[in-house]
Formats: C-alpha cells, sequence, structure tokens
C-alpha cells in the first residue's frame, strides 16, 4: 500500500515537472515573439528617424549650396561693378594726364615766349640805355650824379632845415612821451621807502627774564648766540632785549626762538637748541608763505611752486638797505605799467621783474653773481626762456633780447632811485660782514661761523672729530693772517674759535 502511494506520488511529480516544463517552455515562447516583434518595431521606428534626419539634411544641403550660389553671383556681379569703375578711373586718369602733359608744353611754350619777350626788352633797354648815353654824352651814374648835385646846390639849405626840423621835433617829442610814460608810472605806485635795521628788539614781561637769558656762569646766552648766529644786548634798556646779526634770516629765528623761550618759561641749553630748530622750521613755512602773497599780488599764477619758495626767501633779504621781496614786487607793478604803455607782453614783462633777483635768495656758499645764479635756478624749474632773457639783462650783464629786458631794467633804476630807498653804506657794510664770513668758512673743519660786534668779531665753530686742540690753534692764527692780508675793515678783528665735544648717552 505505501508502494503504491509512493509511486502515485512519483507519478504526480513527474507529470507536474513535465507540465511545468511545458509551461515555461510556452511562456519563453511567448515572450521571445514578442521581444522580436519590439525589435522589428524599434528597427522600423529608426529606419524612419534614419530617414527623415538624411532628408532634413539633404534639405539644408541644398539651402546652404543655393546661398553660397546666391553670394557667389553677388560677389561676382560687384567684381564686375568694381572692374567696370576702375577701368572708367583708369581711363579718366589717362586723360587727364594727357591733359596735364598738354598743358605742360603749353605753358613751358609760353615760358619760352617770355624769356624771348624779357630778352629782347633787355636788348631794347641796352640799347637805348646806349643811345641815350651817346646823345647826352654821359652815363647813367654821372647823369644821376649830375641830378643829385644840381637839387643839392638848388634845395641844400631847405633839406637841411627840414632835416633838423625832423630831427629836432622828434627827439622832442620822444622825450617828452618817455617823460610822460616814466611820470605815470612812478605816479601810479606809491610804496614805503623804510629801510632794513641791525637789530631787533623782542619785549619781555619782566626784568627777571634777562637773568634766565643770560644763566648760571652765562651758559644760557652763549648757546643761544652760538646756535642761532647772533648777539644778545641785554643791558639796562627797560622790557627789552636786541637781538643783533646782519642777517635778516638769522635776526627773525632767533627773535622767534626767544619769543618761544620766554612763554615756555624753561631756558636751558637743551631748550634753547629746541627753540632754534623749531623757529627755523617755521621759518622755511613764512618763506612759502611770503613767496606766495607776492606771486599772488603781483597776478602771476603760472610760475612753478620751487621757484615761488626761493622767491619768498628774499622777504629776508636787502639790497642797500631796501628789502628785495617788496623791491621786486614794486618792480613788478612798474614793469606792467610800462609793458602795456610800450606794448610789450605785460605777463613776460612782470614776471620777469619778480624774479630778477632771485639769486639773492640763496647764501654767499654758492658761486657766481646773483644773476648767474638766477638764471641756474630758472632754468632747473624749466621757466619760460623769455622771462629767463627779461631778468638776466638788468644790470647790463647780457645783452637785450627782448622790450621785456629793457623794461625790467628800467622798472629796476625806477624802483632803486626813489629818494630814501636804498642806503649805499649799509649794503657795503653786509658785504663786508659776508665776505668776512666767506672767507672763513673757506677753511677744512669749519662747522659754521657768525660775524658778530658789527664786524669786529668772528667766531668760529669747528668740528672736535676733524680739527684737535693744536690744530684749531694753528687754524684761527692762520684765520687772522688771511682775513689781515685780503680784507679792507676799520680796526681790529677779534677771532674766537670753539671746539666743543659733546657726548650723549642715554639710560633706558
Amino acid at each position: 500500500m505505501k508502494t503504491e502511494i509512493i509511486i502515485g506520488g512519483l507519478g504526480l511529480l513527474s507529470l507536474g515537472c513535465v507540465l511545468g516544463y511545458y509551461l515555461r517552455h510556452l511562456k519563453s515562447l511567448a515572450t521571445r515573439g514578442s521581444l522580436e516583434l519590439e525589435i522589428k518595431q524599434i528597427l522600423i521606428d529608426a529606419k524612419e528617424e534614419a530617414n527623415k534626419i538624411t532628408d532634413e539634411a539633404r534639405r539644408k544641403s541644398e539651402e546652404k549650396e543655393e546661398e553660397v550660389r546666391t553670394l557667389e553671383r553677388e560677389t561676382s556681379n560687384k567684381l564686375k561693378h568694381t572692374e567696370t569703375r576702375l577701368i572708367k578711373k583708369e581711363e579718366l586718369l589717362d586723360a587727364r594726364q594727357t591733359e596735364i602733359d598738354r598743358e605742360g608744353e603749353h605753358l613751358k611754350m609760353q615760358a619760352e615766349d617770355i624769356r624771348r619777350i624779357k630778352e629782347k626788352v633787355e636788348a631794347n633797354k641796352v640799347e637805348s640805355e646806349d643811345k641815350l648815353e651817346k646823345i647826352a654824352r654821359l652815363t647813367i651814374g654821372e647823369a644821376r650824379d649830375e641830378i643829385l648835385r644840381k637839387t643839392e646846390n638848388s634845395y641844400s639849405e631847405d633839406i637841411l632845415s627840414r632835416m633838423q626840423k625832423l630831427e629836432r621835433d622828434g627827439e622832442e617829442r620822444l622825450t617828452r612821451r618817455a617823460k610822460e610814460i616814466m611820470a605815470t608810472t612812478i605816479e601810479r605806485l606809491a610804496s614805503s621807502t623804510a629801510n632794513e635795521f641791525m637789530t631787533t628788539t623782542v619785549t619781555i614781561p619782566s626784568e627777571d627774564i634777562k637773568g634766565k637769558i643770560i644763566g648760571k656762569e652765562g651758559r644760557n646766552i652763549r648757546t643761544f648766540e652760538r646756535e642761532a648766529g647772533v648777539e644778545l644786548i641785554v643791558d639796562d634798556t627797560p622790557g627789552a632785549i636786541i637781538i643783533s646779526s646782519f642777517d635778516p634770516i638769522r635776526r627773525h629765528i632767533a627773535s622767534l626762538a626767544l619769543q618761544n623761550l620766554i612763554k615756555d618759561g624753561r631756558i636751558q641749553p637743551a631748550k634753547i637748541e629746541e627753540m632754534i630748530l623749531r623757529a627755523k622750521e617755521e621759518i622755511q613755512k613764512t618763506m612759502k608763505e611770503e613767496g606766495e602773497k607776492a606771486v599772488f599780488e603781483c597776478g602771476l599764477f603760472n610760475l612753478d611752486p620751487r621757484v615761488v619758495s626761493v622767491l619768498g626767501r628774499l622777504h629776508f633779504r636787502t639790497s642797500y638797505g631796501q628789502n628785495v621781496l617788496k623791491h621786486s614786487i614794486e618792480m613788478t607793478h612798474i614793469a606792467g605799467m610800462l609793458a602795456s604803455e610800450l606794448g610789450g607782453d605785460v605777463a613776460i614783462a612782470k614776471a620777469g621783474a619778480l624774479v630778477h633777483d632771485i639769486g639773492k635768495a640763496l647764501d654767499h656758499e654758492v658761486e657766481g653773481t646773483h644773476i648767474d645764479i638766477g638764471i641756474r635756478i630758472l632754468q632747473k624749474y624749466n621757466t619760460d626762456k623769455r622771462i629767463i632773457d627779461a631778468m638776466k639783462s638788468h644790470h647790463n650783464d647780457c645783452p637785450h633780447e627782448s622790450i621785456e629786458a629793457v623794461i625790467v631794467q628800467t622798472a629796476d633804476h625806477i624802483s632803486g632811485g626813489r629818494p630814501g630807498a636804498r642806503r649805499d653804506t649799509a649794503e657795503n657794510y653786509l658785504k663786508r660782514l659776508g665776505e668776512l664770513e666767506a672767507l672763513v668758512n673757506s677753511f677744512p673743519g669749519i662747522e659754521k661761523s657768525y660775524a658778530l660786534q658789527a664786524g669786529r668779531e668772528i667766531r668760529i665753530f669747528v668740528s672736535p672729530e676733524k680739527v684737535t686742540d693744536i690744530e684749531a690753534k694753528k687754524m684761527t692764527k692762520s684765520i687772522a693772517d688771511k682775513i689781515e692780508k685780503e680784507l679792507k675793515y676799520p680796526g681790529e678783528i677779534k677771532v674766537t674759535m670753539i671746539r666743543e665735544s659733546r657726548v650723549i648717552e642715554y639710560a633706558r
């Protein structure tokens, strides 16, 4: 029984396996048929798409070919048109060239005819002159001389009187006109004739300040005089201390430093050096401001700022006791009026007058006359050549190259020739002191030197690293001997040489 059951189960299992295999086979056949149909459909779609793309590409290619053919036709037409135009132009040029050649030949023929006519006229003229000379028995030169001689004999007195009258009237008229211009110019400008002095007075609040300024054993006043290059006169004059120096810049620096020291109240060597250094910096600013004021007052705005800064130094310079910057400004106004009257360039004349003494702004260490120095300064800063030509002739050192140069010289004479404008003795005095300092500074190893006591004393400061004590003594003797040989001066000059060694250390 069990065996039958097992056999029946095996039969059923086998039948199930056969039926499963058959069903699977049927399913695979159905699936393969479906895949084949899908593949065929895809192939059909792909062929259709390929045909569409091919047709579209063919259509675009045909359109492009048509565009190219159209462009070729247009280009060909343009080239033909251009060629036609070039041929016409060439024909026109050939025609014009032919016409020009024909006109040239005609002109040559006319020139030849004119030359023949001229030669014929010249020959006729020579022949006529020869005939006239034969008839008159005189040459042309002899005939001219004879006519002039007879005219001179007949009208010599009339000609002479006429010439004298014209000369006299012309000279009188020119002189009168020149006087009118000069008088008008001088009347239109009125300026101060005050002169510069050799001293500056500083007001002090109390007499106790004098003791502080002198300092213990005079060290403060010695430091001040050494650093500023001036002489302090502390005497019985109530409420005042006098600063003496021939150099206006030194006096102004000393005055400013002394006023600041009095305000600060701490008067000692270190503070004195600091205040003098600060005063020098302030003076540089003042020079620049004075130069800008002068340029603005004169209406000149095209000068180089560096020239204006140098010009401001003239505020502290004098010439024969006359302030050089004020003198230059006065000259500028005079030159402008003269140029407008005489038809010159007003701007060039005014600029030349303003910078005519700019060479005096530099110290005596620079070699050359103030005119040479001024020319070098202006050339260095690319100043207009016409301005340089106008300023360099005001002392007749250079020829006058323009009417503006004559105007500048005339304005200089007018400004300097006014009564009280200048003092010759003051200028000689300043020149003597400047020569004294220049002579001393020519020795090696000297840091600075100052002429004091109206030129009766010269104080010299030497570098201790370059000059020993023994050398300082020898140098002092050499300086005194050279002063005796080369300079002229009244009385005697005291030569004082100072060699100071200063050691500075910092505790940190």
